[in-house]
């Protein structure tokens, strides 16, 4: 008998997890570790791996990339509007025209980044 308890335990474990996945995707919730992948792949080259856009690439650009890093400006900043930049870029919300728009990244890609990117901010963003 312990054994099936002790996979009855496990399997509602993992049911639990699978579930609490779902719902996450589902509600277009972002997940920071992977949204920071795509970051790094796409946004750093032009705001630099912590976000501070102190790398040479973002300082010969004009106008030089956003600062992510910045929690005054950042943490003021709605999900919607951070998800627009990403999927539509700069011209979208009348910044640069020097900002790419990421359309061929999926709305559950676009929820990572701007996760991501809300760990990236000084003071430390928190949702009120």
């Amino acid at each position: 008998m312990p054994g099936l308890v002790k996979s009855t335990i496990v399997s509602g474990f993992v049911m639990m997890m699978t579930l609490g996945a779902m719902a996450q995707q589902a509600s277009g919730a972002g997940n920071a570790e992977a949204g920071g992948k795509v970051y790094q792949a796409r946004c750093a080259p032009c705001h630099g791996p912590d976000g501070k856009a102190a790398i040479p690439t973002a300082q010969a650009l004009n106008p030089k990339p956003r600062d992510h890093s910045d929690g005054a400006y950042m943490n003021q900043l709605s999900e919607e509007h951070m998800t627009k930049v990403v999927k539509n870029g700069g011209p979208a919300v009348g910044k640069s025209p020097i900002m790419p728009a990421h359309t061929d990244l999926n709305d559950q890609q676009i929820a990572d980044v701007v996760a991501f990117m809300r760990t990236l901010a000084v003071p430390p963003y928190s949702k009120q």
